[in-house]
Order: C-alpha cells, then sequence, then structure tokens
C-alpha cells in the first residue's frame, strides 16, 4: 500500500510540474492564422515580435493571431525563410509576455520534452515526446543550417507547428516543425532561431549563395580517378552556366566536373550546398575542376541568390 502511495505522489508530482510548465509557456504562445483550416502556433520571441513555422503560412498578407484567452489581433509578415523553415511576425501594441529560452546542449536522446500550442480559441494545448536523435549542426533539404539536430520520436498535430518545444520549466528549447523530416517532428534550437529572425527582422530574407550553376552528380571512371589521383569516386558535372553569374565570370564550362572546393572532395549536391550559405557570400572559393581529361583550378566568388517576387 504505501509503495502505490508513493508511486501516486511521484506520479501526481510531475504531472503537475508538467503542467506548470505548460501554464508558464502558454502565456507567450498565439495562434497563428495564415493557412486554410488549421491553424498553427507561434512565439512571442522578442517584443513585437512572434516567431512561427514557415510552411504553416500559405499567404504573405492578412494574418491574424489569437492570443492566449481568445483575443485577437492582426500580424504583418516580417520575412520568412524556407530552408530553415522560421517565419517572422510582427504585432503591435500587444501586452504579453515574451519566451524565456532554455539550454538545448544538455538533452539526450530518451529525455522527455514537452511541445505547446495555441488552439484557434486562444487556449493551451500540449503534447509529450521522447528526444529521438540528438548531434552537431546539419543542413534540412532546402539547405538551411540548424546549429543542433534535434528530432523528436513522433508526428505532432499540424497545430503544434511554430509552437515551442519546452523543458520542466516551462523554458523555450527551440520550434517545433513538421517540414524538415517526412519520418517525425523536428526542433529547431533555439540559437537557430536567435539567428535567422534577427536576419529577418533586419533584411526580410536569408541571402543565399549563389553560383548560376545547373549541376548533376557523376561517378568518375576508374581510369580518370587513377591518372588524377583521386581519392573519391565521384563529382558534380555542370549542365548548364548562367550568363553574368559568379560561375560564368569565372569561365566555368558545360562538362566541367567539380571534384572539391578547398580541397574538400564534393561529392554528392548536399557536399556543394555547404558552401552556399549565407556566411559564404562574397567569399572565394578554389574549385578543383576535372576538363577534358585534366585537373585545373579556378576561384569562384560567391554570389547572393536573387529575390524570388
Amino acid at each position: 500500500m504505501q509503495e502505490q502511495s508513493s508511486s501516486t505522489g511521484t506520479w501526481q508530482s510531475l504531472s503537475s510540474q508538467a503542467a506548470g510548465a505548460v501554464e508558464k509557456a502558454s502565456r507567450a504562445i498565439v495562434a497563428v492564422h495564415g493557412r486554410r483550416r488549421i491553424p498553427a502556433s507561434g512565439v512571442h520571441w522578442r517584443r513585437d515580435l512572434i516567431v512561427t513555422a514557415n510552411h504553416a503560412l500559405e499567404r504573405d498578407d492578412e494574418i491574424n493571431v489569437t492570443l492566449p484567452g481568445g483575443r485577437a489581433s492582426t500580424a504583418k509578415l516580417a520575412g520568412r525563410d524556407s530552408t530553415t523553415d522560421i517565419a517572422l511576425l510582427k504585432i503591435n501594441g500587444i501586452d504579453l509576455p515574451t519566451a524565456e529560452i532554455g539550454e538545448t546542449s544538455v538533452l539526450k536522446p530518451g529525455h522527455f520534452i514537452l511541445a505547446a500550442a495555441c488552439t484557434a480559441e486562444g487556449s493551451p494545448r500540449a503534447a509529450m515526446a521522447l528526444v529521438s536523435v540528438t548531434g552537431p549542426a546539419w543542413r534540412t533539404w532546402r539547405g538551411g543550417a540548424l546549429d543542433q539536430t534535434l528530432r523528436l520520436d513522433r508526428n505532432l498535430h499540424p497545430n503544434f507547428s511554430g509552437g515551442p518545444a519546452i523543458d520542466d520549466q516551462g523554458r523555450v528549447l527551440g520550434i517545433n516543425t513538421s517540414a524538415l523530416s517526412r519520418f517525425a517532428a523536428v526542433v529547431i534550437p533555439a540559437s537557430t532561431v536567435h539567428r535567422v529572425a534577427a536576419e529577418l527582422e533586419t533584411k526580410g530574407r536569408i541571402g543565399h549563395g549563389y553560383l548560376g550553376i545547373g549541376m548533376a552528380p557523376v561517378i568518375l571512371p576508374a581510369a580518370v580517378r587513377e591518372s588524377l589521383k583521386l581519392s573519391g569516386d565521384a563529382g558534380i558535372m555542370v549542365m548548364a552556366v548562367e550568363p553574368g553569374s559568379p560561375a560564368a565570370q569565372a569561365r566555368v564550362m558545360l562538362g566541367d566536373i567539380f571534384v572539391a572546393f578547398d580541397a574538400k572532395p564534393l561529392l554528392s549536391l548536399r557536399d556543394l550546398q555547404t558552401y552556399l550559405g549565407p556566411e559564404h557570400i562574397g567569399k572565394p572559393l578554389k574549385a578543383s575542376i576535372i576538363r577534358g581529361g585534366k585537373m585545373m583550378e579556378a576561384s569562384i566568388t560567391v554570389g547572393e541568390k536573387p529575390a524570388v517576387n
């Protein structure tokens, strides 16, 4: 009887702590109406700025938010980035607490976290998940850079996209999204949200590197690898060169095969994406190219991809 009572007390304590964490976090969570039917959620990240999931905004205007308790307000899109699935909304004159940010470096697979959201009526919503995978920085399939790998063991209801993953103290660890993995929810770490939101607030968009070439991966014949003493068996062939582009200015030609940038092998298009982040814009890349069966070097200055209106 005493053991059962102790177990019940522990469960009630954990339950109360989780409810308290959600209650605390929910004061800074809104529902975001930017698509048909089910709203997403958003977090009041900094004064008058709401962070949400980019994929949940199907339009750039006529966006509304429901505040905790049910009050409605309009919001203006301040910027969006599909590569990290982050969008920034601006609200004015709303008295709403900002999120308290937690620490993600302590998370390990098997840790429980809470996901929080705001319903269309302004009520808090909660779910529990396990941290499934943690790891180093990675690039999304769209080419965006996330500072840390944080994957959950399950998918979440669409209302949770744009809402926070929180710890047992109600501190925000990052933003939940279903758009960066087909298998389970991904948490965009708070450090990434800080970085991307700051640039979106300033520029309205995230700059992405641009070479101006169409490319396709190819397998290198054994004879070519042996004659050029290459360690890798693959490269990336140039299929098109845009006039006036950084590649054209560097005199890259159709049929060239890129095998390395800055002495690091290029074995896939994903490897290429590593050099097209905003941190590389305006910087030269030393390209190792196979042309006519011979190895040559070229310097290509990474440009900024033009904005798409």
